[in-house]
């Protein structure tokens, strides 16, 4: 709190430095997100190893598995390997 405090009392001082204090703080939640995000969705993470070993084995054809994929519709592809 006294951290959060001082902050204050600074930005009332230079209120030139409000900008740089909102962009670290959103960069900042933006990647504790980011991280959440790839642990608690991401495939290759196994958080639960006694029920779910492997869960990248579970993941079908058309699971979208990549944070972000530009032109890929996963919804329209077809398997190509065998079941294992």
């Amino acid at each position: 709190m006294l951290g959060l405090r001082q902050i204050f009392s600074q930005a009332k001082k230079h209120p030139s430095l409000i900008p740089l204090f909102i962009f670290i703080g959103a960069g900042g939640t933006g990647a504790a997100l980011y991280v959440l995000l790839r642990a608690l969705f991401n495939p290759d993470v196994s958080c639960d190893r006694k029920n779910n070993p492997e869960p990248w084995n579970k993941l079908g054809p058309n699971d979208q598995y990549k944070f972000y994929s530009v032109n890929v519709d996963y919804s329209k592809l077809k398997k190509e390997g065998p079941d294992f």
